[in-house]
Parts: structure tokens; sequence; C-alpha cells
């Protein structure tokens, strides 16, 4: 009877070995969280990329029509060249997209010529946003 109740007594863990444990854990998440957000910014860097070609390609299709550059994105989405305005995914919103003007040697008319996003700062390759 008396080894039964000294097992029931040793049956948790002591001090160091949950001391131990965490920094086990803690040394694997230090090691996982840089290259997960080194990811995620990968992903959004790809998603802009992608998001830019697209809404260029709605504007050559857009010219390509009707023989001008749109006024404004919201115009190719009323003219059923894109479904929505897509979200920059560096700055999560839609209102933050740079529509630059045509040149002036092209005698064009219309506003939106090509697309930027609005973030500042550089991507991992060292290019800038606003280059893109």
């Amino acid at each position: 009877m008396l080894v039964r109740q000294i097992a029931l007594v040793r049956r948790g863990f002591t001090l160091i070995e949950l001391i131990v444990v965490m920094a086990i854990v803690a040394l694997l998440a230090s090691i996982a969280a840089p290259r997960y957000f080194a990811s995620v910014d990968r992903a959004r860097a790809n998603s802009l990329r992608a998001s830019l070609q697209v809404m260029r390609g709605a504007i050559d299709h857009f010219v390509a029509d009707k023989a001008r550059y749109p006024e404004s994105l919201q115009e190719l989405v009323d003219a059923r060249y894109l479904r929505q305005i897509p979200e920059d995914p560096l700055t999560s919103s839609v209102s933050t997209w740079l529509a630059l003007a045509p040149p002036a040697e092209l005698e064009t008319a219309g506003q939106v010529f090509d697309v930027r996003s609005g973030k500042a700062g550089r991507a991992a390759d060292g290019s800038l946003y606003a280059e893109w």
C-alpha cells in the first residue's frame, strides 16, 4: 500500500522538466518565426505582382477596344474589364493604388496609363515597390 501511495505522489512534472520543455519550445519558435514572416512577405510581393499584371492587362484591353486610356480604375470596373479593384496586398487597401497618367507624347485621352502600388519601401530583392 505504501508503494502505491508513493507512485501517486510522483506522477507530476518537476519544475526543471517544465523549464527544459519550455526552452526547447522557445528555441523551435525562434527558428520558425523568421521563416514564417519571410514567407508571408514573399507571398504579398507575389500577390502584388499578380494584381499589377491583371490591372495592366485590363488597361491594355481597354485601350485596344476604346482607343483611349481609362479615366480611373473604377472605369475599368464599370466597363467590366475588372470585376473589382483589387486590394493592394502591401497596404491592405483599394484606395492606395497610384494611377500614372499617359506621357505627353502619346497625346491620347484618359488618365490611367499605368498602375503602381502606394507602398513606400523596398522589396526583398532591393527594388522599390513604387517601380514595379
